[in-house]
């Protein structure tokens, strides 16, 4: 692949407001597991080789298993996810994929039961900056770390 545009290098006041993202995020009440499962779920949906790369690695860092990492595609069909969790998965989804049929008020009720308003708006933050990620690496073409 042709190298492409190093954003951090040619526009570094970009990558400062999308690191003080993540630092937010390092704030919020969402555990490092949650954020993980965020990261990994959006990015398989944006087909992020880099940042799925990246995020399984940090995930198995902080003791995620194989197999929840390898199901996470199919969260509906198994029970191996906390309902936490997979509430957390379909926002990510939904919201991943908000060109489709938006947030259903489904979805939205149940996240905010579990979880109150204070922290869907977290879970939200962590979704878009996550996707916003995927857009970059993606469009620049970023490659896993061999």
């Amino acid at each position: 692949m042709e190298q492409r545009v190093n954003i951090q290098v040619t526009q570094p006041q970009a990558y400062k407001a999308m690191f003080a993202l993540e630092a937010y995020l390092q704030t919020t009440q969402l555990s490092k597991t949650q954020k993980e499962l965020i990261k990994i779920r959006a990015s398989q949906i944006n087909g992020c080789a880099f940042c799925i790369d990246m995020h399984t690695k940090d995930a198995r860092k902080l003791g995620e298993t194989e197999q929840r990492i390898y199901l996470l595609n199919a969260w509906r069909e198994t029970d191996l996810y906390t309902e936490e969790e997979k509430a957390i998965l379909a926002l990510t989804e939904e919201v991943t994929l908000i060109n489709a049929n938006g947030v259903s008020d489904k979805t939205y009720a149940q996240a905010e039961r579990l979880f109150g308003k204070e922290q869907v708006a977290q879970i939200i933050m962590a979704i878009v900056t996550i996707n916003a990620w995927n857009r970059i690496a993606i469009s620049t073409e970023l490659q896993p770390v061999k």
